[in-house]
C-alpha cells in the first residue's frame, strides 16, 4: 500500500507564498493498493493534481468520501477521469435519511454552482453508500464508522497485504471527555485507529485556539496526540491544517507536538505534519 497526500488543508483552500511547503489544497489522499487499485480518500481541491491518466489502464477508481462538507468534495468537478467515457468511477460516502448520495452531491454539482450537472458527467459513474460493516475494494478490506464531527461523518480503516491505514480527517474525540481517562469504547474512532500502521488525524487547532472552537468538529494538538497515543498508532500524520496556519506556524506546532509526544513516551520519528506530495510506503520511511 502506497499513500500520497494531495491536499492536507482544512475548511478552505489557501494558496499563497506562506503556504508553499505544506500546501493550500483541501483534503485528498491517494491510496494505491497492493493489487494496483486506486482509492482516493476525499475529493477536496487536491484531487485536481492527481495524474490525469488515472484509470486509463482499465483499473476502477474508487473515491471514498468521509463526509460532504464543501472542502471534501469541491475538487470533484476538476477530477479529469470523470470526463472520460471509458473510465469507471465509484463514489462512496455516508448515508443520510431521505436522500441518496447522488442527489446530495448533485446539490453542489449542478447550476448555479457548476456549469455541468452530475448526470452529464460522461464517465461510468456509480454512487454507493458506505456499508455499515466492512467491504472490499480491490485487495483491501475497508471499514467505516461514524465519528464525532458535524456530519454525518465517517472515519475509515483500510487493511491491505498485512498493513493498515486509518483516516480521520475531521474528528473531535475530546468532545466527549478526557481522552486519557475515557474507556476505549467511549473514544470516537478508537477501533478504527487501534494499532494502525499509519494514522492520518485531524489537528486543526492549537491548544490555545481550541476553546473558541469547541464543538466545531476538530481537534486541538494535544487531543490529536492523546488519541494517537491511546490507539497505539505506529505512525501519525497530523492533517487538516487550519487555513490561517502558515508554513511557519505549522513548523512551530510540530516542535510543540514533538515535545508533547515525547512526554507521552512516544518516538518523535513516528510523528509528522502532513504536506502535499508527502508519500509513504508501509515498508519504507515517510519522505517528501
Amino acid at each position: 500500500m502506497v499513500v500520497k497526500v494531495w491536499g492536507a488543508r482544512g475548511s478552505l483552500p489557501t494558496p499563497g507564498a506562506e503556504m508553499v511547503r505544506y500546501g493550500g489544497n483541501t483534503s485528498c489522499v491517494q491510496v494505491t493498493l497492493s493489487d494496483g487499485t486506486h482509492v482516493i480518500l476525499d475529493a477536496g481541491t487536491g484531487i485536481r493534481n492527481l495524474p490525469t491518466d488515472l484509470g486509463a489502464d482499465g483499473r476502477h477508481i474508487h473515491i471514498v468520501l468521509s463526509h460532504l462538507h464543501l472542502d471534501h468534495i469541491q475538487g470533484l468537478m476538476f477530477f479529469e477521469p470523470l470526463f472520460h467515457a471509458e473510465r469507471e468511477v465509484t463514489i462512496w460516502g455516508p448515508s443520510a435519511p431521505g436522500r441518496s448520495l447522488q442527489s446530495r452531491i448533485g446539490r453542489y454539482l449542478s447550476a448555479p454552482l457548476t456549469p455541468l450537472d452530475v448526470r452529464e458527467l460522461p464517465c461510468q459513474l456509480d454512487f454507493r453508500n458506505c456499508p455499515v460493516t466492512h467491504w472490499a475494494i480491490g485487495s483491501a478490506r475497508i471499514r467505516a464508522e461514524a465519528v464525532t464531527h458535524r456530519g454525518p461523518t465517517l472515519g475509515f480503516r483500510i487493511e491491505d497485504a498485512g498493513t493498515s491505514l486509518c483516516y480521520l480527517p475531521d474528528h473531535e474525540p475530546a468532545l466527549v471527555g478526557d481522552l486519557m481517562g475515557l474507556e476505549r469504547e467511549w473514544v470516537s474512532g478508537f477501533s478504527l485507529a487501534h494499532e494502525a500502521d499509519l494514522l492520518l488525524h485531524d489537528c486543526q487547532y492549537t491548544d490555545a485556539e481550541y476553546p473558541a472552537h469547541m464543538g466545531w468538529g476538530h481537534s486541538a494538538l494535544s487531543h490529536s496526540l492523546q488519541f494517537a497515543h491511546r490507539c497505539r498508532a505506529r505512525r501519525t500524520l497530523l492533517f487538516h491544517h487550519d487555513p490561517s496556519h502558515t508554513d511557519d506556524a505549522l513548523d512551530a506546532m510540530l516542535l510543540v507536538a514533538r515535545d508533547m509526544w515525547a512526554d507521552l513516551g512516544e518516538d518523535a520519528g513516528r510523528l509528522a505534519m502532513a504536506a502535499e506530495l508527502l508519500e509513504t510506503e508501509f515498508s519504507g520511511v515517510v519522505a517528501k
